[in-house]
């Protein structure tokens, strides 16, 4: 059973002090004599974040800016706000920047290892650290067409983005291994330096080229998604314009590296070269 005072005393707050509240001896006394009611204003609802109270701000950007440049413009100018702030007082960066570090952050711890597996693995395939370093080279071309490609989509360089180069890097290293066994095959059974160097690079101009296509191809569908659009650029830009540096790079870093002496190529492989081009 509840009980509730008549809504007249229940209305008036100066009623509080006389409120009778029972004691466990069976009696009642006035709430005065054991407390003593005030009435102050106070926030209803005290949001927090990390245990500490909190006051979030949230924006959304127009005409095309990117969030993250708006935010750090805005971090910029709260410079002398913080210098004015009391003890206790500070302006923290949070939301998709805040996630953004906290995931670079991430994958930089796991760099380390991400590069001993993937030295040990072209050691166990080449068996050579020449050959290796050669392959290992060739991975940053791709960064090259990562950056236009990002600026004529107007794409940020986040975490998505990240993820989509360092996927690229081993699309890029994967290319220069194939070419770099074919010209050691070639050499191998019998052809000179410079025509086994040409020659390996035409017969395997085809297959990384169409391979390279494919894979941007089907990246297109994904270029005007909110989430994976900056991925698809970064890989799209950086197999494009890797794929054909490869194909210079690799055969000359091979033709240095080695000093391997110029010569004329032979003219089977002029021929040969001339067909393919045809």
């Amino acid at each position: 059973m509840d009980l509730r005072a008549p809504p007249a005393e229940r209305a008036n707050l100066d009623n509080l002090s006389s409120l009778m509240i029972p004691t466990a001896a069976g009696r009642s006394v006035p709430l005065s004599q054991i407390a003593k009611p005030s009435c102050n204003v106070e926030y209803a609802v005290i949001w927090e974040r990390n245990r500490q109270p909190t006051v979030t701000v949230r924006a959304d950007t127009l005409g095309g800016a990117q969030g993250i440049e708006v935010t750090n413009a805005i971090d910029a100018r709260l410079t002398s706000l913080r210098a004015q702030m009391p003890l206790g007082y500070r302006i923290e960066v949070g939301g998709a920047v805040e996630n953004n570090v906290k995931a670079q952050s991430s994958i930089n711890a796991e760099m380390p290892v991400m590069l001993f597996v993937v030295f040990t693995l072209l050691m166990i395939q080449l068996q050579s650290f020449s050959r290796t370093f050669m392959v290992l080279l060739t991975a940053p071309l791709g960064l090259i067409g990562v950056a236009p490609a990002l600026l004529l989509f107007d794409k940020p360089f986040g975490f998505v983005a990240m993820l989509g180069s360092i996927a690229m890097l081993g699309i890029i290293m994967r290319n220069s291994v194939i070419l770099m066994d074919q010209i050691d095959r070639d050499i191998r059974e019998g052809a000179r330096p410079v025509p086994g160097i040409i020659g390996a690079t035409v017969r395997r101009f085809r297959p990384i080229t169409l391979t390279a296509a494919a894979a941007v191809l089907a990246l297109i569908p994904l270029v005007q998604d909110a989430f994976f659009g900056p991925l698809a650029v970064a890989l799209m830009g950086g197999i494009t314009l890797a794929t054909g540096l490869t194909l210079f790079f690799l055969p000359a870093l091979y033709a240095a590296w080695f000093r391997v002496p110029a010569e004329a190529p032979e003219p089977r492989m002029q021929l040969l070269a001339e067909g393919h081009a045809n």
